[in-house]
């Protein structure tokens, strides 16, 4: 199994950031884990600045380091500014708009409903999490499984109106994905133009 599935706090001690979501662990250390993390200031060369930011948003949105290559190849032989189309595919993964529709906790509580065979794409099952979705199409919770605790506890005080492209319908648990992300409405902290530059090298 190639996917990291080590302890995440460890991660995101690693970036300072808390990636995976809110932190009690990281926000009692917030120094790189290891036995010399609290003492080590070593100056990262600009290399390594790259490096790891392509690192933080493959660990963000639980991407394998394949398939961040392929994205990377289709942003570039797209029309516009390569690092903001990077970010549009990888928020239009299903995994991803399924954790912002609010239907899961986290990334990885998302992929698995949708490995699982929970998740619609236009009212047909997808269990592919790297589905990408496209503008227009509704994603939602199959029939079978709209009683799952798991979903019931995500959606419950979730604030849908955060994301301005896509638009919940509570009746139905389904969203629509109305457009791609603009760089300004996705909250990651991430700095795609190193990535850029990084893969450009």
């Amino acid at each position: 199994m190639a996917r990291y599935t080590g302890p995440k706090t460890r991660i995101a001690r690693k970036f300072g950031e808390a990636i995976f979501g809110a932190d009690k662990v990281l926000s009692k250390k917030n120094y790189p884990p290891g036995q010399h993390g609290n003492s080590r200031k070593r100056k990262t060369s600009e290399y390594g600045i790259q490096l790891r930011e392509k690192q933080k948003a493959k660990y963000t949105y639980g991407v394998l380091e394949k398939q961040f290559r392929n994205l990377f190849e289709k942003a570039q032989r797209a029309k516009g500014i390569t690092g903001e189309i990077l970010l549009q595919l990888l928020e239009s993964r299903l995994d991803n708009v399924v954790y912002r529709l609010g239907i899961a906790p986290t990334r990885a509580a998302a992929r698995q409903l949708v490995s699982h065979r929970h998740i619609t794409v236009d009212g047909k099952v997808v269990n592919i999490p790297s589905y990408s979705v496209k503008a227009g199409q509704i994603v939602g919770v199959r029939e079978k499984s709209k009683s799952l605790e798991v979903v019931a506890d995500a959606l419950a005080g979730f604030n849908h109106s955060k994301y301005p492209w896509i638009e919940w319908d509570q009746n139905t648990m389904s969203g629509k994905l109305l457009h791609l992300p603009e760089r300004a409405d996705i909250p990651e902290n991430i700095k795609e133009q190193l990535i850029v530059e990084l893969y450009s090298k």
